[in-house]
């Protein structure tokens, strides 16, 4: 039976519960009191009267629409208000025309109809539930427990156990709350969250752990995950996705897998972002290197925002076709964009975009960030992150563009390596147009979780063909953050941004990367070392065991976000960068015909102070802060009081 045959079948049984309650009340009024007291016709008139104001208000509120075996009690509150609005309705107008003999047969046909319809629906969903609950019993399904008693883990619950499709069978809950503990909800008992559930694990044979709480930070899911993983249960996430440029689309709750991303020990960047994006609406905005992954993801946000025009532009034409192409799927002809392809080496190229397209604002995240490749192509840092920058900033600055953002990174601080000094040279070069009609900024922050070339897809493949893991060193420690968390911090500060500004970013607590190691192989439902190896390789050419402290207070000025900071740092002037500059390309010069050159290193070495030899720093490293700073955190780590089940 389709849809609307059974929603006909259900306005017909109503109607016959109205007729038969009403037909029972006029009885008992005239035949069994013996003393009649309504008159035939009054009686017609309002019975016709109820039927069209309950039903009416019905159809009105959309109370049939509803598909009863998975409804809410907010579907019968409305059909209790429909009712008693309608019966309301009858009454007022009888009184109006005259037909009106008190308030009785109101209230009681209309109170009587609605509870034959609510007990009815109710009925229906028993045992609709209940059959559903013999057709599960005749197929494998995986008993999972509920981590949360609450309004997240009853809906997961709810629609587990009236879905005769699940693969799952829920048998019972765990929660924090003494109030519900040794409760029911749902049906399904709630137990402690203690080291006794273990044993209740094992005795249901739970094989799969849901995890249904609200604001789930990182901490809390990291403690949570630690905790129950000796249960060897798979552990999975009951959430409401949401994205922030995309807030109109809010996705229903969903079962995932716990990511490495839930298990950072750092609370998840929140940016209000609202102001932020209205300043890029009706805007023509340029991307360089917009097919990569913070320049894809910035020209997703700044797609979001209504831009007048948005103009995507890369040397690689495959990242640029693939974010194209996602584009065209989301926005089709709704948003006003062009993908060029080119080098910001090549500055006709670049005076050709820019002559064309006159972008209000440029996003400059082209550049080469890989150190050990930097690290062995060291003229290419050069060329492509030191003079590339240099050429787009003077190209912003002769066709007019209101504002340049660079994209800047944790490595230019104290670097210790070529691609690192290369990003710190190209903040001297945005710093020193102060005197300029754009207004020039940088936004440094950390590793970007789940970017090209990252260690968590390395990490991910490698997982994949069985091992070993990788690793440089088990004492190295990196700062994280996502790739939206990234493109926010660079949209808001595009925004707020004045005259040469250096934005950074508290990027919370470090991570070491053995444990990210150790944490992706369980989550791959496999165990390090007995299934998956870990290896120690040795640190890479300029690698260093830690990123220094992007936030230093006394070195820093607050903004309006209490996570956003401006670096107190003195600029150049324009005619030292260029200086600086000439030294960089005379070595790049004396470099040609060679795959590496020492002249690069001597050349940063001269033009950025702070670059430093990595064993220089590395060989300091148990006394530096950051280091200081992970141990703390590792010794107040949440510490399981757990043991592997068998």
């Amino acid at each position: 039976m389709n849809g609307k045959m059974r929603r006909l079948v259900l306005v017909l049984f109503d109607v016959c519960c109205f007729a038969g309650v009403n037909a029972a009340y006029y009885w008992v009024c005239t035949v069994a009191d013996g003393s009649p007291r309504y008159n035939k016709e009054a009686y017609i008139v309002d019975s016709i009267l109820l039927l069209v104001g309950i039903f009416g208000f019905r159809i009105a509120l959309q109370v049939n629409q509803n598909v009863w075996r998975y409804t809410n009690t907010l579907a019968y509150f409305v059909m209790v208000a429909a009712d008693a609005s309608g019966g309301l309705a009858a009454m007022l107008i009888s009184r109006t025309i005259g037909y009106y003999h008190g308030v009785w047969h109101f209230v009681v046909v209309a109170s009587m109809t609605d509870l034959l319809a609510l007990v009815s629906r109710f009925a229906y969903q028993v045992v609709y539930r209940r059959r559903n609950a013999m057709q599960n019993l005749s197929h494998k399904r995986s008993n999972v427990a509920i981590v949360g008693a609450g309004q997240l883990g009853f809906l997961l619950a709810n629609d587990l156990l009236g879905n005769v499709t699940s693969r799952y069978r829920p048998v019972f809950f765990i929660d924090r709350d003494n109030a519900k503990i040794g409760s029911r909800v749902a049906g399904l008992e709630v137990f402690g969250e203690n080291i006794d559930v273990y044993a209740i694990i094992r005795k249901y044979d739970v094989e799969e752990i849901f995890i249904a709480l609200t604001e789930l930070d990182n901490e809390k899911a990291s403690a949570i995950y630690e905790f129950y993983r000796p249960t060897g249960c798979k552990i999975k996430i009951y959430d409401m996705p949401l994205k922030e440029a995309d807030a109109k689309n809010r996705q229903k709750a969903a079962l995932r897998d716990f990511q490495i991303e839930d298990l950072l020990f750092r609370k998840p960047l929140t940016i209000n972002n609202l102001e932020a994006r209205y300043y890029y609406t009706g805007k023509t905005v340029l991307v360089t290197g917009g097919g990569g992954s913070i320049g894809s993801e910035l020209c997703r946000q700044v797609a979001a925002c209504r831009p007048d025009k948005l103009i995507i532009f890369d040397i690689y034409e495959n990242n640029a076709y693939d974010i194209q192409q996602e584009l065209l799927r989301k926005y089709g002809d709704d948003l006003n964009f062009s993908v060029e392809i080119g080098s910001v080496r090549d500055r006709e190229r670049l005076r050709a975009v820019f002559s064309n397209y006159r972008p209000q604002i440029v996003f400059h995240a082209a550049a080469h960030k890989h150190v050990p490749l930097m690290e062995h192509s060291s003229a290419e840092a050069i060329k492509n992150n030191v003079l590339g920058t240099y050429n787009t900033a003077d190209m912003a600055e002769e066709y007019g563009t209101e504002k340049f953002i660079l994209i800047s990174t944790d490595k230019a601080v104290n670097p210790t390596n070529v691609m690192g000094a290369s990003k710190r040279m190209c903040e001297m070069v945005v710093q020193s147009r102060t005197d300029s009609a754009t207004s020039f900024a940088a936004v440094r922050f950390g590793n970007v979780l789940g970017s090209n070339g990252s260690v968590i897809p390395l990490f991910k493949r490698q997982i994949a063909a069985g091992g070993p893991v990788t690793i440089t060193d088990k004492r190295i420690i990196r700062y994280f953050m996502t790739i939206p968390e990234a493109s926010q911090l660079v949209m808001h500060a595009g925004a707020m941004a004045k005259k040469g500004e250096l934005f950074v970013l508290d990027m919370g607590k470090p991570v070491r990367i053995y444990d990210l190691a150790v944490n992706m192989i369980r989550l791959s439902g496999l165990e390090p070392e007995r299934d998956v190896e870990i290896q120690e390789i040795g640190l890479r050419p300029g690698e260093k065991l830690y990123e220094e402290l992007l936030i230093k207070t006394e070195d820093l000025e607050t903004t309006e976000n209490k996570m956003i900071f401006v670096e107190k740092d003195t600029p150049l002037s324009r005619a030292e960068v260029d200086r600086r500059i000439e030294i960089l390309t005379d070595a790049v010069r004396k470099s040609e015909g060679e795959i590496s050159s020492s002249e690069i290193k001597k050349a940063f070495a001269r033009v950025v102070p702070t670059f430093h030899d990595p064993d220089e720093i590395n060989s300091k490293a148990a006394e530096a802060e950051e280091m200081k700073e992970f141990t703390l955190l590792s010794s107040k780590a949440p510490h399981n009081p757990g043991r592997k089940l068998s």
